[in-house]
């Protein structure tokens, strides 16, 4: 059964797994669903249409699930789906989608420092991390594995790939492509994350095709179309470098240089 402190307001709608405890003061809204296992503590705040799922932690003062900050929003039915096993630290907050039956979604193992904030009809993979103040506008994608660095902004549309970091302040306005750091405001690609792939398992030689994709992408005095196209003729077995050619041949608003 879930342990429910008795200064928790939870509506009778709501659905709590089993050994999930809410703390003291907090609020489960109506249409909002918790997995098995997890932890909210104590004023703690969740909206809903939401669902939950299993062993997250919601530490003091988030807000998760609250109705869109789009001024185009007018109370229609939205939703927000967030997966296992993440944690959510002071003050985040993430809003449901604006449009009707749209969703903002996480994935899992995500770790959101405190003050983080996820706006509406975002798209956020597994296994990222989000430090102080890392803050999307709405209808961001963020792959597996990204970082998003402290009191950075990043512009809505934008996508950040998998793998890829967003350096501390940093003000993002163009996709950011996977494998690869941005920093700076206004940003620019500074290189390969090297550290964080071999952290990952991936392998030297996989690397080295990503720091020589890099070179000839921001490096020589080729356009990106000429680039791309070098890419593929160069690295035609190349996975690592067929996901960077994929995104940024993909990408609507263009690719931070």
């Amino acid at each position: 059964m879930p342990a429910i402190h008795p200064t928790a307001v939870v509506d009778p709608t709501a659905v709590i797994g089993p050994s999930t405890t809410i703390g003291p003061y907090s609020v489960i809204g109506a249409g909002v669903t918790l997995g098995e296992g997890c932890r909210v503590h104590n004023h703690v705040s969740i909206a809903g249409p939401t669902h939950i799922g299993d062993g997250n932690e919601f530490y003091p003062f988030c807000s998760i699930g609250q109705r869109s900050q789009d001024l185009k929003y007018k109370e229609e039915p939205t939703y927000l789906e967030i997966g296992n096993h993440n944690t959510f630290r002071e003050f985040v907050t993430v809003n449901r989608g604006t449009a009707p039956e749209s969703v903002t979604r996480i994935g899992c193992h995500g770790t959101f420092l405190a003050y983080a904030h996820v706006a509406h009809d975002c798209t956020v993979g597994s296994h990222v991390i989000f430090s102080n103040n890392g803050t999307l506008a709405g209808h961001v994608t963020v792959g597996d594995h990204a970082v998003i660095g402290g009191l950075s902004g990043v512009h809505q549309f934008c996508r950040i790939g998998d793998h890829a970091i967003i350096g501390g302040c940093t003000k993002i306005v163009q996709d950011v492509p996977p494998f690869l750091i941005a920093d700076g405001n206004p940003a620019e690609v500074r290189g390969v994350n090297m550290i964080g792939l071999e952290r990952r398992g991936f392998s030297s030689e996989s690397i080295r095709e990503l720091r020589e994709a890099y070179k000839i992408i921001y490096r020589s005095n080729k356009n990106t179309a000429q680039a791309l196209e070098q890419l593929r003729e160069e690295f035609p077995k190349s996975d690592t470098v067929g996901a960077l050619v994929t995104f940024i041949t993909s990408s609507d608003r263009g690719i931070v240089r």
